[in-house]
């Protein structure tokens, strides 16, 4: 499947048909349902919308049709260039702007692009909202500008100062702190903007930045998923100069993974573990993640009087529970940190502010930060299903099987247990059941997935 019309936007890979990958009409046509369903909702005549990019090599050729295209709706554009997922969220608000576009594929590869589709709140928009925008799209019902009241186009390079001022403005970031350490960092943004962006804060924080994949060229040198079997680069440079810690983001920088001074990966997971356990230290509230993201969070939480809710898969979902109980910190297991107090948006940077404060401020090194923390291993498998089973029977059995235990419906099936948990989710794309398990060793959480697959193949 190279296109992916989903609530959220739109992906696909570059080149082949129309309808089938993401071709310059499929652009044309996204971008104009967003345009025209912002113009109905909107009691306004004059919109403008922020749009920004990461480095991918289409993204200028994906930008220029985007650009065009609002433009010929009578909406005016302000054009960050190359930016990030967070920098393009913190912007529309700050320019007050009525929406924003991020042309980005986040940690797919090269040959994949995206319509990211933000509200005027600079946060992803609703799952109801994203169906009427694929409404508009399938029906092509548009009505374009007269030539005098085309949009207007501006271009800003301004805006990874703003996001990194607003960060250091943060009671939270202490910059002092940070830069009495003096730390050595090695950052890994896979030829992204993250190259960019993350030396200007480090910079700001005196910290010294090695770099290594830098240079925004769109070519990225391995795999972008920020996971371990991606990443011995970094983790080989990171002992090699003696470095504090190493820093890995995605292309869009909303994810963040961390190498501690041994060159060991620090755990995606982790990386929000760390934050809550420094935010919740000094201010008590609700830390959320979604179903499928560690325990060790609501250890965390519970270690400082503090309350834990989990929500469905995916960030808007995890948005939206946030604001529902008023969270002090949030996100998801992949490294997607979510602060409140700058915005509802996945953001590595105010990620990587928060993390140095709590490092300075523990006076130990990443190693020792992560050997306080609960130790949790994680299991991912799934189950294949021959198209005439019914997958709702099947989890609905599965609750039923289980109803002594802790369960949750809110997304699939979680079933926590005393010691471990597993989590079934009905695949949208194929017809298989994922199966992610979490226990204290890798053996007990892989065992917990078989025997799971097994009971499910008993109620087949």
């Amino acid at each position: 499947m190279s296109l992916i019309k989903s609530i959220s936007g739109i992906r696909g890979t570059i080149g082949g048909k129309v309808n089938d990958n993401l071709t310059p009409l499929d652009v044309v046509k996204f971008a104009s349902a967003f345009g025209t369903w912002l113009q109905n909702n909107k009691n306004k005549k004059d919109l403008t919308l922020i749009i920004g990019r990461d480095a991918r090599i289409s993204g200028q050729m994906v930008s220029s049709l985007v650009t065009a295209t609002l433009q010929g709706l009578g909406i005016n554009v302000v054009d960050l260039g190359l930016s990030t997922t967070p920098t393009v969220e913190i912007m529309v608000p700050e320019l007050k702007a009525d929406g924003g576009i991020i042309l980005t594929a986040s940690h797919n590869p090269k040959q994949w692009n995206a319509l990211k589709l933000l509200n005027d709140k600079g946060e992803f928009i609703s799952g109801e909202n994203g169906a009427e925008v694929l409404a508009l799209a399938e029906n092509e019902d548009f009505n374009y500008a007269e030539v005098d009241d085309l949009g207007k186009y501006e271009t800003r390079d301004d805006a990874f100062d703003i996001h990194i001022q607003q960060i250091l403005d943060l009671p939270m970031v202490d910059a002092e702190a940070i830069k009495a350490k003096n730390f050595k960092v090695v950052l890994d943004a896979v030829n992204s903007t993250g190259g960019i962006a993350i030396p200007m804060l480090l910079n700001k924080l005196g910290c010294e930045t090695i770099k290594l994949y830098c240079e925004p060229t769109g070519h990225f040198p391995h795999n972008p998923e920020p996971l371990k079997e991606h990443l011995g680069d970094i983790c080989d440079l990171v002992k090699k100069e003696n470095a504090d810690l190493g820093i890995v983001v995605d292309p869009d920088v909303d994810r963040l993974a961390l190498i501690d001074e041994k060159g060991e990966m620090f755990g995606e997971e982790y990386t929000l573990v760390a934050v809550a356990d420094y935010l919740l230290k000094h201010k008590k509230g609700a830390a959320i993640s979604n179903l499928s993201s560690s325990r060790a969070l609501r250890d965390i939480a519970q270690n400082h009087d503090s309350e834990y809710f989990a929500s469905a898969v995916g960030e808007v979902n995890v948005v939206t529970l946030m604001k529902e109980q008023n969270a002090v910190i949030g996100g998801e297991g992949n490294g997607g940190i979510i602060y409140p107090d700058l915005h509802y948006g996945r953001d590595s940077l105010v990620g990587v502010a928060l993390f140095l404060t709590h490092l300075a401020k523990e006076n130990k090194t990443v190693s020792e930060l992560r050997a306080g923390y609960p130790s949790y291993f994680m299991g991912k498998k799934k189950i294949e299903l021959t198209p005439e089973i019914n997958v709702d029977e099947i989890l609905s059995k599965m609750e039923k099987e289980y109803e002594n235990e802790e369960v949750s419906t809110v997304d699939g099936v979680k079933i926590d247990f005393e010691n471990n948990w597993v989590h079934l989710r009905k695949s949208n794309t194929e017809p298989i059941i994922r199966i992610y398990t979490e226990a204290k060793s890798q053996e007990e959480a892989d065992q917990l997935g078989d025997a799971i697959i097994a009971k499910i193949k008993s109620l087949i």
